[in-house]
């Protein structure tokens, strides 16, 4: 299942959220060179979080990060908590990320304003990296990508909106359908699937990092109570378990 539009009108301008998906572009086009090589290789093993390197777990030595690519692994870097949320490792991977920003996004920073949904995004992907770091504190395999950050969005999402109808692709095989399911549904079962996942998927393997969004998702259903503006959230029709009702009668 994935997300085309939902049905959420947001009253502020979300400048906060079309930056970040240009600070995220911009650092797939100056940083990682478009995901050509050596570039992407570069900034995934320098900027990357690395949970043994991190905590210095890691013993000393390289990871190969490609064929004839060694990673050195040394002193602990801490801006990576930081850099690696605007670092992707693929094409799909950056586009994904921010379809589901741009979707879910400009509503939760029309329940912050502007700065406080920036200090929010960036609290949510600190506490992804530090349940993906806690789950694997000895890995070598480093990880990137903003879906820890936004999968704060969506368990901002969840709370803020859970009736709101949310537009969904779905595929079967050959079968291409629409659907329109409530977001605490669609939101609830994408929550589901990365605990389900994660709980089966070996320990600071390669691949998705299910407890960054776990980790994430969670942090960002709690700080959403502290962040949100009771000014803007009142003022919006679909607001809360009653929300849609009311924006009928509206």
């Amino acid at each position: 299942m994935f997300p085309i539009k939902d049905e959420n009108p947001h009253f502020l301008t979300p400048v906060v959220t079309w930056g970040l998906i240009a600070a995220n572009a911009a650092v797939w086009l100056l940083v990682q060179g478009l995901g050509t090589r050596p570039a992407i290789l570069d900034s995934v093993c320098h900027l990357g979080l690395i949970p043994g390197e991190l905590l210095g777990n890691a013993a000393a030595g390289s990871v190969e990060l490609g064929p004839a690519y060694p990673c050195p692994l040394g002193e602990p870097a801490w801006i990576t908590v930081v850099s690696s949320m605007f670092l992707h490792g693929g094409w799909g991977h950056l586009l994904g990320n921010m379809w589901f920003l741009w979707i879910f996004g400009n509503n939760v920073e029309d329940s912050m304003g502007h700065l406080r949904f920036l200090v929010f995004y960036l609290l949510c992907g600190v506490a992804a990296a530090a349940f993906q770091v806690l789950s694997a504190p000895d890995s070598t395999i480093p990880m990137v990508g903003a879906s820890g950050a936004i999968g704060g969005v969506m368990g901002a999402y969840i709370v803020l909106y859970p009736r709101v109808r949310v537009h969904l692709l779905l595929w079967l095989g050959f079968y291409v359908s629409t659907m329109v399911v409530p977001a605490f549904f669609m939101l609830g079962y994408w929550f589901l699937i990365q605990l389900l996942l994660g709980a089966v998927a070996p320990s600071g393997g390669g691949g998705v990092a299910f407890w960054a969004h776990v980790g994430g998702f969670a942090a960002g259903a709690l700080l959403v109570l502290a962040f949100r503006d009771p000014a803007l959230v009142r003022r919006h029709p679909h607001y809360g378990w009653r929300g849609t009702r009311l924006a009928g009668r509206l």
